[in-house]
């Protein structure tokens, strides 16, 4: 009996194992053979090489825009439904309850409404491209015999894609690029209000010593406040959070880029293009490795040739080279948002102070879609500003002035660019374009090199500080529209033949005050690209490339020193030789190996947290749950103090700066000697250990979840260095390309091309970018073909 019971589970195992295995099988992708396209008017050759790069060859952009949706949606509809959703706040209606904050908070901002808006706002071409592009994923989605594998896991149905599902897509990259900025508002709203006005510039000053940008001097940090405006040994000690909370935390992650440029007068003849743009890292990567090849729309006897990497749910090519220009994107951290002070009328909630007197607010009823339960209705009050989104420190309600919101936030011109021949019809295309505003750097066959801001910059009016809450009911404050391209700022072949950026400050004076500061970052990574460019008079591509995984930890030499400094005059003690052991195996680099880095650069977060701790402790005497906003230029405040040493800033609890020091040391080393395997195991890639996954992973069993994820690959390199990698966090491609030579370019992506865990083409470069290996910029030999031909044609 107990063996037939055994044979029957045996097979039920193995029935249940072949259902799974048919169930994927049939939401694989058709990578061969031939399928009818609705709406086509001619074939299109849909070709991928070895790494499941795709190549699009159509005998016109409408044709194009179609099959690419066909593409998109059979490896990758389930991420773009993720990101339409994440940007309409619907993720609750796929997810559940436990999405239901994300969604409260995101659909204040009615994103799905101002998509539909946007998108009626396009040209006719443009919707027409987007018709195409929506009508191709449909078709794509519905040609799957079994809906997509996430689907399955979910117990769930796909919706069908929607015209402003593609607005969606574009929109979310703003949630993604910007909304850390707007957040970061708010923070340094309380930290005013909490501290002296000098203890508020000295913190979030603009920039210093580390400063490069490619137009203007280095800016001079502020002084400290003095005794008589801020006296931190007076605190109470208690609103100071435990010190060990820092240890082995912050890994200073925020969305950013590298991009560089040397110019035809430093190579071969054509300007040499390099980018790696850093966001969170997934499976599969976020962008789709795209070629497309197609008649050009005027000069029928010339061809469109473009390569770089597409975003599912839209039809255009991000990055690249059309073999005329080649171009790149950094975040530029400009100040997109403003957040205004709004007054009630005392008489009536429902009205609020306008230039034009009591005005009524307009109250929408959003209806949140929860899976399983009721629904759930979010009333969002509008001014004619925004949306009212949050509230002030002292309580007073906030009205958001924001980029995304605006019409023409999103359209569809940088398509354009894959008919640029010059720098200049680049710049002029860019500078148009519906986007997140982003640094541009942009190449050409001939030479050229430029530099300016794509996408939209607000135009501002009155007299108000951007960066801080404002009452606008009065003396002409706001926004004007977008500025005039005219008044972008633009840097064209520089003496230098130069160019970089990595999300740094890169200009100043009134170029500088139209662009805003949103939080750009420290200058040391901008630094590193620009002294590396400096190097040399001669470029290839793999010497752009050796910039991009330059892992040099010279912004930490200094605390370096700095830390062997506080060991010489800590007491001698176990900890101290255990330490100073451990601080052997520096080699300069942010190696996976080297544990000399890790201790480091944890002393340095953990004497910077510290130092902090008492600033806002200062602040949680007036607001008790006040977080410090990042503060990307903190390195600059921080290592003054430790230099001048001023005793009224210190934060409770330590007799002197040197008492601070040691005790960070000291506590450092016995937190990590306390591990398993002591200090000696605790390596930078230990830490720094790739955690590259699957967006329903964290969800599955462990067992299932490693079939998903990517490896777990200990990783060098860090923040403050081209090359950036964390576990999760890192360069989401790279790329080096001269337009006119992508024969001879490079690039890398992570997490691999498909969705499809079964697809050859899940991991597909994965292993190369860990490694630092190149792969050719463009697409390899064909291995497999798939036609896509109109439903009247012939097969």
């Amino acid at each position: 009996m107990a063996r037939r019971f055994l044979i029957i589970l045996l097979l039920l195992s193995f029935a249940f194992i072949g259902t799974i295995s048919l169930l994927l099988q049939g939401s694989l992708p058709q990578y061969e053979g031939t399928v009818r396209l609705t709406g086509l008017s001619m074939p299109v050759e849909v070709e991928r090489d070895a790494q499941g790069s795709v190549t699009l060859r159509a005998q016109n952009r409408v044709d194009l825009a179609r099959a690419l949706g066909f593409v998109h949606a059979q490896e990758r509809f389930f991420e773009m439904d993720l990101m339409r959703r994440s940007a309409a706040g619907e993720l609750a209606e796929l997810f559940g309850e436990a999405a239901l904050p994300a969604d409260r908070q995101t659909r204040g901002h009615r994103m799905r409404a101002r998509a539909t808006a946007m998108l009626t706002a396009l040209s006719k071409d443009h919707r027409r491209l987007i018709e195409a592009y929506r009508d191709g994923v449909n078709e794509g989605l519905m040609a799957l015999t079994v809906r997509p594998f996430p689907y399955l896991l979910t117990r769930s149905q796909p919706h069908p894609w929607r015209s402003e599902d593609s607005v969606l897509v574009v929109l979310s990259m703003y949630f993604t690029l910007q909304e850390p900025s707007v957040q970061r508002e708010l923070q340094l709203s309380v930290l005013r209000a909490g501290l002296p006005e000098s203890a508020y510039r000295f913190l979030t000053a603009r920039g210093g010593e580390w400063d490069a940008p490619l137009i203007g001097p280095v800016f001079d940090w502020p002084p400290p406040p003095t005794r008589e405006a801020l006296d931190l040994r007076n605190l109470n000690p208690k609103p100071l959070r435990d010190p060990l909370d820092q240890i082995d935390g912050q890994l200073d992650e925020t969305p950013g880029s590298n991009s560089f440029a040397v110019s035809g007068t430093l190579t071969s003849g054509a300007a040499l293009v390099a980018n790696d743009m850093h966001l969170s890292l997934r499976v599969p990567s976020l962008w789709f490795r795209t070629r497309f090849i197609y008649p050009h729309p005027i000069d029928k006897a010339r061809t469109v040739d473009i390569n770089g990497v597409s975003l599912p749910g839209t039809p255009a090519i991000v990055v690249g080279s059309n073999r005329h220009v080649a171009w790149s994107f950094t975040n530029s951290y400009g100040d997109m948002a403003d957040w205004v002070r709004i007054t009630l009328d005392p008489s009536d909630s429902t009205r609020y102070r306008s230039p034009q007197g009591w005005k009524p607010l307009t109250i929408h009823r959003e209806v949140l879609r929860v899976r399983d339960t009721a629904d759930e209705i979010l009333e969002v009050r509008e001014t004619e500003w925004g949306p009212i989104l949050a509230t002030d420190h002292d309580g007073a309600l906030l009205a958001l002035v924001w980029s995304a919101h605006q019409p023409g936030a999103v359209n569809l011109d940088l398509i354009l660019l894959e008919q640029a021949e010059t720098i200049e019809d680049a710049m002029v295309i860019a500078q148009r374009a519906g986007m997140p505003a982003q640094n541009f750097i942009v190449g050409s066959r001939d030479g050229d090199i430029a530099w300016t801001i794509a996408g939209r910059i607000p135009s501002r009016i009155g007299d108000y500080d951007p960066t801080h809450p404002s009452d606008w009911s009065e003396n002409n404050k706001g926004w004007n529209g977008w500025l005039a391209p005219e008044k972008y700022p633009v840097i064209v072949n520089p003496p230098e033949q130069r160019l970089w950026n990595g999300n740094a400050r890169a200009i100043d004076g009134s170029m500088l005050e139209y662009l805003g500061d949103g939080g750009y970052e420290l200058g040391a990574r901008a630094k590193q690209i620009r002294d590396g460019l400096a190097a040399n008079d001669f470029f290839t591509a793999a010497d752009l490339h050796s910039i991009q995984l330059d892992d040099r930890a010279l912004f930490l030499a200094r605390w370096r020193q700095l830390l062997e400094q506080t060991l010489d005059r800590a007491p001698a003690a176990n900890w101290r030789s255990v330490m100073e052991t451990a601080l052997a195996d520096w080699d300069g680099h942010a190696s996976v190996n080297s544990v000399a880095y890790r201790l480091v650069r944890t002393f340095r977060q953990e004497v910077i947290g510290i130092v902090l701790e008492g600033f806002a402790a200062a602040v949680r005497q007036h607001h008790p749950d006040f977080m410090m906003p990042r503060l990307t230029q903190i390195e600059h405040a921080a290592w003054l103090l430790l230099t001048q040493r001023p005793p009224h800033l210190l934060p409770p609890g330590y007799t002197d700066w040197d008492h601070l020091l040691v005790t960070c040391a000291q506590r450092i080393t016995e937190y990590m000697q306390s591990l398993p395997g002591g200090i000696a195991a605790r390596t930078w890639g230990e830490q720094n250990t790739a955690a590259i996954q699957h967006p329903l992973s964290r969800v599955l069993p462990k067992f299932l979840a490693q079939q998903l994820d990517m490896p777990r690959d200990p990783l060098p390199g860090d923040s403050h260095m081209p090359r950036i990698q964390s576990p999760s966090f890192g360069a989401s491609q790279r790329f080096v390309v001269a337009p006119g030579d992508e024969e001879r370019g490079y690039f890398t992506m992570p997490g691999g091309q498909s969705g499809h865990p079964l697809s050859p083409y899940y991991a597909s470069g994965h292993a190369d970018w860990v490694a630092g290996k190149t792969t050719p910029f463009l697409p390899g030999p064909t291995e497999r073909t798939l036609t896509l031909t109109p439903t009247n044609g012939t097969p």
